[in-house]
Order: structure tokens, then sequence, then C-alpha cells
């Protein structure tokens, strides 16, 4: 059976014990508090963690900026659907050697030429696309999010901190999120480029 955005709204106004809503655009408090922030949720709960549905491969061609070797001279766009790029390596594989490479804003500059094969984390919009473990992250998510507003209850904001807890741990347990993948703050500053791996 398919799943729909109202789907996933309606599962985060349970984890709060409050009624369905029939539309994201629906003229009601819980609605209007689930519209505002639902694609940004979604966004980030992807961007935080190496979801393995949402890891595509892509081949993209580079173009020399001419800076010159040994240098990141090779500037490659990302795919527009990429969220975050995954480490790069020599052969394009997640176990492979790590090479150069920092990210500018949809570029990621590294001092290995064209054809380069990336691994990167996509936004996958369609719920029917997700992992039903990544579904029950966002769930709570987005309860945590509303949760104060909507209840004022202070209880409520601790079962949805819970629930997403939980959801994030089953996740790792399953193996729907791969090991290597979790942001720290270490590695958020790798991921944006702070990073000068050598073979």
């Amino acid at each position: 059976m398919a799943i729909t955005p109202v789907d996933i709204a309606n599962m985060a106004l349970a984890t709060l014990d409050e009624a369905p809503i029939d539309s994201l655009d629906q003229d009601i408090k819980a609605a209007r508090l689930l519209n505002l922030p639902y694609d940004l949720t979604r966004e980030a709960e992807l961007t935080k963690y190496a979801w393995v549905f949402a890891i595509l491969t892509a081949s993209v061609v580079g173009s020399d900026t001419g800076s010159g070797d040994c240098t990141l001279n090779w500037a490659y766009e990302l795919p527009p659907d990429c969220l975050r790029p995954l480490p790069l390596t020599y052969d394009g594989e997640p176990n492979g050697v790590p090479i150069s490479w920092r990210q500018e804003a949809d570029i990621i500059y590294s001092d290995q030429s064209s054809p380069r094969i990336i691994r990167y984390v996509a936004n996958l919009t369609d719920p029917n696309d997700w992992d039903a473990l990544f579904t029950d992250v966002l769930v709570a998510a987005l309860a945590v999010k509303i949760a104060h507003p909507l209840t004022h209850k202070a209880g409520m904001i601790d079962i949805a901190r819970a629930a997403y807890d939980r959801a994030v741990d089953a996740a790792f347990r399953s193996q729907a999120i791969q090991r290597a993948g979790r942001l720290s703050t270490s590695s958020w500053a790798i991921q944006r480029g702070d990073n000068r791996w050598r073979a």
C-alpha cells in the first residue's frame, strides 16, 4: 500500500496522541505545524546519517581548473539530488583507498582526473522509496518538532525524543545506516572539505 506525506504526518500526530489530519494544507494548527518543517526535517534526517537506501552512485565528469599538478585542480559538479557526498576513493568503492578532496557548495575539487565515481546521499522525496526504519525516524523527528507548540506538555516532548532515539538505534542495529556515515563534529568538518587524504 502506498504511503503519503499525510500518512507520515498522521503517524507523528499519533506519537503525540493527537487526532489525525486530512491534508498538510488543512487550516488547522496540527497541519500548519507539520507542513512547515516537513521537507526540511526529511532532508535533515537524510543528511544526518548515511542511509543505505538513499546512497546512490554516479560517474561525474570533471574539468581541469588549471591550478597545476598536486593540487585539487579537478572540479566536479555534484548531481542535483545530492544532499551530501560520501568520502571519495580511487575506485569509488566505500572501502577503497581515500583520495584528497574538498567540497565548496555543489562542487567537489580533487587531485584525481576525470571521470570520478562518487557515492552520495540522495534527496529522496517519495515515502515509498524509503526504508521503513527511516520512516520511523522521520515520524519521531517531526513529533519532536511539534510536540511543544501543539501539546504544551513536557511529557509529550520526552515521549517524542524517546521514540526518536529508539528509531535511530533500531536503524543502526539493522544496518539500515552505514556505521561510518554518522556525522560527528569533526567528520562534518571533513565533509565540508577540511580533509587532505593521501594514499
